[in-house]
């Protein structure tokens, strides 16, 4: 049986990566991560998500390094979130410096003391452009870090990085992925927002195969 940690935001991609990796009998965990992001709300669905699906979830603080993070939209308050549909310059604004790589590295350090396979992340097409910790390059090179940075290799999957989220979608549908439960506006507030480029493109995938949508929107 394969053991692997997942990264699991609370969205709606890692909650069906999540899913999509149980389905293959994958034995796993997950990890979320609290670096002093607006919508920390996330955190909140990633552990129920997890409870759900009957794994062990661990939610690691590093708001500690909120500063080194600079003022972009997400982990810092300066600049607005920017709304509308995704486009590079404008949602650039939402970039977390090195935020995928913090995270891989203390996930495959958790693997390694697990004892785990693999690391799994939900990167996918529609982050490409505005992500660079999103490419496949990225991914590929982090898969081979992850192969040297221990004596026992750890593995770095990342099965939707050729999907775009209204795939993901309609496979979390086929899965029955709660999606109700998961959260992806960007603002954090009591609702989705419905306004943001992440709450935009989460309607668009939902539409791009005919799904039900479940969210609330203001």
């Amino acid at each position: 049986m394969n053991t692997t940690v997942v990264l699991l935001s609370g969205g709606m991609d890692s909650a069906t990566l999540l899913y999509h990796l149980a389905d293959a009998g994958h034995a796993i965990k997950t990890i979320s991560f609290d670096y002093g992001q607006r919508h920390v709300k996330e955190l909140t669905a990633a552990e129920r998500i997890s409870r759900l699906k009957g794994v062990e979830h661990m939610a690691a603080d590093l708001r500690a390094i909120n500063s080194l993070l600079g003022e972009n939209s997400l982990s810092g308050r300066s600049v607005e979130i920017p709304e509308g549909h995704y486009e590079e310059e404008m949602m650039k604004l939402t970039v977390v410096p090195n935020r995928n790589m913090i995270m891989l590295s203390l996930a495959i350090a958790w693997a390694i003391q697990l004892e785990y396979d693999a690391v799994a992340y939900a990167a996918h097409s529609g982050d490409h452009a505005v992500y660079p910790d999103c490419r496949p390059e990225f991914a590929g090179a982090m898969d081979r870090a992850a192969a040297l940075c221990d004596w026992r290799p750890i593995q770095l999957l990342r099965p939707f990085v050729d999907m775009d989220k209204g795939d993901i979608a309609r496979r979390g549908d086929e899965l029955g992925v709660p999606f109700d439960l998961t959260w992806t506006c960007y603002k954090g507030g009591a609702l989705h927002c419905g306004k943001c480029g992440a709450c935009r493109e989460r309607i668009d995938a939902f539409a791009k195969h005919g799904l039900a949508d479940p969210t609330r929107y203001e």
